[in-house]
């Protein structure tokens, strides 16, 4: 069944980029609670905004590695620091993208028809799918910095920063021109399509190009370390776009929960490949 939104015939399919700065409050002032004002909400300042999400991503994580290196230094232990590790991105975005994955998930879980699945991702509770989700999402983050952390502070810094950045940059991929809104309305319409095909596959270039300089300069072992790190990436953002490829099928196209989901899911791909090395 074709659930494309609606969209207005005057919205153009590749839309001019807004101002570096616009861009940089939209993607900050709608991914994450820092406080930003977004001075501009349209399609030029969503592709301007999605093509700076990784950046914001990257803030994210390195809040989430400061706080974990505070509490190692205060002999808080690899666990506790895993865990404030994962709870920061959490607070820095007021569970907005947990909320999705888990709205995704009762959702899909729920085996029925676009529209059906559409209306209980809409509802404000959280069903059994999404509570089983949450649960084994945050429990693989926390078990997988708290390998990291045990070998040494550096290693689940980095991680955090990868995995932060990965995951918003798989809603960079999300936001091209290709992939439709599910539905008309929310954040998801506004940015749905918002980034042309090969802008987001240059954004996609340039994350996994940083994550095998990152990988190389502070692994001990400079080229296994840049190849794990890249592979990171790689596997973060090819779980994602299954996520998407599925959400696509079942619902008709992206939402903002789904953004939120493919973030999740992004970043525990990233940090499980990370741990195992």
């Amino acid at each position: 069944m074709d659930t494309t939104p609606q969209q207005s015939p005057a919205r153009p399919p590749h839309p001019p980029r807004a101002p570096l700065g616009d861009g940089l409050r939209f993607a900050f002032g709608t991914l994450t609670a820092l406080p930003v004002r977004v001075p501009r909400w349209d399609r030029g300042a969503a592709h301007t905004g999605m093509l700076c999400a990784p950046l914001a991503g990257l803030v994210v994580g390195l809040f989430s590695a400061a706080l974990g290196g505070v509490l190692l230094l205060l002999d808080g232990g690899p666990l506790l620091a895993a865990v404030a590790t994962v709870a920061t991105p959490a607070a820095l975005t007021r569970g907005l993208h947990l909320d999705g994955l888990a709205d995704t998930a009762d959702g899909l879980g729920s085996a029925k028809p676009a529209a059906d699945a559409l209306q209980i991702m809409k509802r404000s509770d959280i069903g059994p799918f999404g509570v089983i989700t949450l649960l084994f999402v945050l429990l693989a983050q926390v078990a997988a910095e708290y390998r990291m952390y045990a070998d040494s502070w550096a290693r689940g810094a980095l991680a955090a920063a990868v995995a932060g950045t990965v995951a918003r940059c798989a809603l960079t991929a999300a936001a091209r021109a290709t992939v439709p809104a599910a539905r008309p309305g929310g954040l998801g319409a506004a940015v749905a399509g918002a980034v042309p095909v090969r802008s987001a596959a240059g954004a996609v270039a340039l994350v996994t190009a940083g994550c095998l300089v990152l990988g190389a300069v502070a692994g001990a072992r400079p080229v296994p370390a840049a190849a794990h790190h890249v592979l990171a990436a790689l596997a973060a953002l090819g779980a994602a776009e299954l996520l998407l490829r599925h959400c696509r099928s079942r619902l008709g196209g992206v939402t903002g929960d789904v953004f939120g989901a493919l973030a999740e899911t992004a970043a525990t791909g990233a940090l499980v490949v990370l741990a195992l090395g």
